[in-house]
Order: structure tokens, then C-alpha cells, then sequence
């Protein structure tokens, strides 16, 4: 079998570039048109591999430049290619970054193994999309096994999907280090700034190159000889490599693949292992990850649900130390001092045997919210951000109050499948409420007076909640003998319980928008003339 498809060699790649013009790129020059911030897209890159591809580039990147003893990204692609090729010494070749080469040869994220051993092998994959990671339900997400006629680029994103972020399936299927457990995931989460992809990673580079420290020492890594590159090394599915032993940029491989070749055309090959390539249980995902948060009491790297990055997660994240610990990626240094930038939460949610949804969340950061974050006062957000969460609460808890007395017809008591159906309205009241969260609070953040912004935006919410329980009145009772009842008893049962709610804050704005009407009435009346004298 020769050595093929050579990302160092070979324009394998396709990106955008800012003007909208599509160009094929061999990595090396891939890396120099992230230097010119030049790179708008990747055509061929599906949502959910967007962050495994950013942290591949970020971590090789930041490991060839430790390679070199620099600090700033090489000029030329040439140099690039020099400095990726010396990290593979015994692979002068350039097999490492080859697509395809010999069995007992590394391949791009493929580990060794005996010559000929993967004749044996018995799973076979004629399509990148069945070698990714991704396991839909039913087809209903991403369509399985599609992409007949893909290309080089395709099983790329593949191989980095799988090998970087892929978790446990099945007996001998084993996922990767860096997340808790096997039914957990790789989230992300880091700041942004603006330009587009080159700039992102220029940043993340030099987050990696000054922590790198820290990482090796906090994390038990080794900070000189460590593996960084584990598909150098030879796997017999049968041995695991210690943690203690990697490099603190380290990039994995889970699973034993190997691509091969027909013409033009390329199909891959797995098998088992008897255990997973990183011995790492023990520390629950947190393994020095630039981008993956992690439980500050619990140690544990976050794993995220269904739910993906709602209003509260991704403001906990964004803003308070108190649960979670800062990634790096996320920690703003002098650097970040005058950029533009938004927080960026990446994720996929990860069940048994089964993927439960791409997440993606961009949360914006206004320029006191910049200055706060900077000084290292973000907890002040925190706060106002806990506030806010905490009357949403409380008013979608009236508000499925109050659907309930609506749909039982005024009653007490009402059996499950009626607080099912008011539970619908209190759900989409409280997505609505996720979707404009962090623009509301930046407009408060930013406002002259908080307090009278954030009093006005405690009425709208109880506005908003009101109009959700009037769009409900269509579907109560219709007979004219129940539905003033039914309708009454909500009206009655979603104001009540405003003023009688667990935030003081709230029931004080309720009362004196209700003494200013009052007020506002009596003085009509008192206009009013009697007739003359």
C-alpha cells in the first residue's frame, strides 16, 4: 500500500476566503491563510464538527510552535510544512499526514499496527458520515451514510470528529479522554473575537503557548518529551498509554480506523480494542482542555443534556467562577483588551447509544460587560444574570398556575395530562424568555440607571407571560358556562400569584405600577364635571 492523499502535499481542503472565493489548500497553507485571518469557511464542514476541527488546528498549531521554541506563527507555508514534518521524525515522509499509508505506518489520526493486520478488521465504512461520530435517532437528525460521492476533505472532518470527540458505543468501542465518561461529551466553550476564522485561532494559539505551564503542571502532564501526537504511536488494541505521559496540547486518537484506497476513491476500516488509548477515568474529563469546562467542587468536566446551553448554563459559564472554573479559552487576558468578541458554547449531547442534538449558543458581550470581565468583576453580571433567571422562574411557575386553573375549568385539582398541556405554554413562554435572555440583560448592563432597566424589564416579562396566558384562553372551554369561570380563575390565579411570589423585587414593580394606575384613575375621575353650578 503506498502513502496517499497527503495533507501536507496535496490541496485537499477547500475554504472560503472573506471575498467569497472558494480555494483548495494543503494544510501548511491552510495555517498561513489562518495567519492573514483570510479563511470565512469551511464549504464542506458540517455544524458539529466545527469545534473538533478549530481545536485540532489550535492544538497542532500551538505544539509545532513549542516544537520550534516561538512564540509568534510562522510566515510561510513552507515553514509550516517544515515544522508539521518535524514533529513526525520517524515519518520523514510525511506518512503521518497522509490519509492513506501501510498499515504498520502512522497515518493522519490513524495509529500502527502489525503489517497486514488490518486485513482482519470487520467494520467497514464506504462513507465519512458512517464513520463520524454522530448516531442519529432514526434518521431524523443528519441522514445516515449520504455522502457517496464525497471527497478527501469529508473523511478529514471525519477522522477529527471521530478520534477527537467521539465516546463509548458498544463493547471495544471506547471514546476519548477528554470528557466524563462515555455517554458524556466534548463541549466547548471560549471567547470569539471578531474577524473570522484565523483570528479565532491566532488567539487560541497564543492561549495554549501561555498556559502551557500551568496546564503541564496543574494536570500532571509532562511538560517536556510528552506525547503529543498519540496516532504516532503503535496500538494493538490490547494497551493503553498512561495520561501522565502525554503532552499538555496533546491530541488523541480513540478508535483503531484505517483509510484505504481504490483509485480516487476511499473507504475505511475499524476493529475494537480491548481497552481505551488513554488510561484517564479517574479524572473525569479534566484533562487541561483549553475549551472544556469543568465542576470546580466536583472536578468533573461538563457534560450537557438535551437542554444543550440554556439561559441559566451558559450564563453560569459566561459569568460566575463559583461552580465552574474558567477555560482558558474563555479567560480574558490584556491581549483581549480592545477586541470585540462574543462567548461561543459548542456541544453535542450524548445519551446511550444515541446523540440527542448539535448545540450551539452565541452569547453577546457589550462593552461594559468587556470592561467587567476584564477587571475580573464578572460576578457583578453573574448576580444581575441570577436575578433574572430567578424571576423567570417564578413567573413561569404562575403562569402554569394559572394554564391550569384555565384548562380544568377553574378547578383545584387537575390530573396529569391537563398540567401536560400547561405545561406547553409555560415551556414555549420560557424559550421565548432563553432566546432574548443575554439581550436583555446586555441592554441593562449597559443602561445609565440598572435599576429602572431592570424594573422595566421585570413588567414586560409579566406583560409577556400574560399575553402567553391570553393565547391560551383558545384553547379552555368554549361553552359559555364554563368559560368566564375557567378564564377568571387563571386571570385571578396568575396575578395572585405575581404579588405573592418568592421575589420581593417583583411583587414591589407589581405594586407600584398597580399604585400608579390607581393613582392615574383617580385623577381622571376627579376631571370628570358633575354638570353646571
Amino acid at each position: 500500500m503506498s502513502i496517499r492523499f497527503s495533507l501536507l502535499d496535496d490541496a485537499l481542503i477547500r475554504y472560503r476566503t472573506s471575498n467569497r472565493q472558494e480555494r483548495h489548500a494543503t494544510l501548511p497553507e491552510l495555517l498561513l491563510a489562518f495567519n492573514n485571518d483570510d479563511v470565512c469557511d469551511f464549504p464542506g464542514l458540517r455544524p458539529h464538527q466545527r469545534h473538533p476541527w478549530h481545536a485540532f488546528l489550535v492544538q497542532l498549531a500551538a505544539i509545532a510552535l513549542h516544537a520550534a521554541q516561538r512564540d509568534a506563527p510562522f510566515e510561510t507555508a513552507g515553514e509550516w510544512r517544515a515544522a508539521l514534518l518535524a514533529l513526525t521524525p520517524e515519518d520523514s515522509d510525511g506518512a503521518a499526514f497522509s490519509l492513506v499509508a501501510p498499515d504498520d505506518r502512522s497515518a493522519f489520526l490513524q495509529a500502527p499496527c502489525e503489517r497486514w493486520a488490518s486485513r482482519a478488521w470487520n467494520k467497514r465504512f464506504a462513507t465519512p458520515d458512517a464513520l463520524d461520530m454522530l448516531v442519529t435517532s432514526r434518521n431524523h437528525d443528519l441522514k445516515a451514510q449520504r455522502m457517496v460521492h464525497a471527497r478527501a476533505e469529508d473523511w478529514i472532518y471525519a477522522l477529527v470528529s471521530l478520534q477527537t470527540q467521539e465516546g463509548f458505543l458498544g463493547a471495544g468501542n471506547y471514546g476519548i479522554s477528554r470528557m466524563n465518561g462515555g455517554f458524556a461529551s466534548r463541549p466547548a466553550f471560549g471567547v470569539v473575537p471578531a474577524g473570522r476564522w484565523g483570528k479565532r485561532w491566532a488567539r487560541d494559539v497564543q492561549v495554549l503557548l501561555r498556559n502551557r505551564d500551568e496546564i503541564a503542571k496543574r494536570f500532571e502532564l509532562k511538560g517536556t518529551g510528552g506525547i503529543a501526537l498519540v496516532w504516532l504511536q503503535p496500538w494493538d488494541g490490547a494497551s493503553s498509554l498512561s495520561f501522565t505521559a502525554l503532552d499538555p496540547f496533546y491530541i488523541e486518537v480513540c478508535r483503531r480506523v484505517r483509510l484505504q484506497a481504490k483509485g480516487e476513491t476511499l473507504t475505511a476500516i475499524g476493529t475494537t480494542s480491548e481497552v481505551v488509548r488513554i488510561a484517564a477515568k479517574e479524572r473525569c474529563g479534566s484533562t487541561g482542555d483549553a475549551w472544556t469546562p469543568v465542576n470546580t467542587v466536583e472536578g468533573k468536566a461538563l457534560s450537557i443534556t438535551a437542554k444543550g446551553f440554556d439561559y441559566s448554563l451558559a450564563s453560569t459559564l459566561a459569568f460566575s467562577k463559583s461552580k465552574f472554573t474558567p477555560t482558558f479559552a474563555s479567560a480574558l487576558s490584556d491581549d483581549d483588551a480592545n477586541d470585540e468578541f462574543f462567548i461561543l458554547a459548542q456541544g453535542i449531547a450524548r445519551g446511550q447509544g444515541k446523540t440527542e442534538g448539535y448545540h450551539e449558543r452565541r452569547i453577546p458581550i457589550t462593552a461594559k460587560m468587556r470592561v467587567s470581565m476584564r477587571r475580573g468583576k464578572s460576578e457583578e453580571i453573574a448576580e444581575a444574570a441570577e436575578e433574572r433567571i430567578k424571576a423567570i422562574s417564578a413567573v413561569r411557575k404562575t403562569l402554569w398556575s394559572a394554564s391550569c386553573a384555565l384548562l380544568g375549568n377553574g378547578d383545584q385539582n387537575v390530573d396529569d395530562e391537563t398540567k401536560s398541556k400547561a405545561n406547553r405554554f409555560a415551556r414555549a413562554f420560557e424559550q421565548a424568555e432563553d432566546r432574548r435572555f443575554f439581550d436583555d440583560l446586555g441592554k441593562e448592563i449597559e443602561a445609565d440607571d440598572r435599576v429602572v432597566a431592570h424594573d422595566e424589564w421585570l413588567l414586560a416579562l409579566v406583560d409577556r407571560a400574560a399575553a402567553v396566558l391570553e393565547q391560551a384562553f383558545i384553547a379552555g372551554p368554549r361553552s359559555a358556562e364554563r368559560v368566564y369561570r375557567a378564564r377568571g380563575a387563571a386571570l385571578s390565579r396568575f396575578h395572585d400569584g405575581l404579588r405573592t411570589a418568592k421575589t420581593p423585587r417583583l411583587a414591589r414593580v407589581l405594586k407600584q405600577r398597580d399604585e400608579a394606575r390607581r393613582a392615574a384613575r383617580s385623577e381622571s375621575f376627579e376631571g370628570v364635571s358633575d354638570g353646571p353650578d
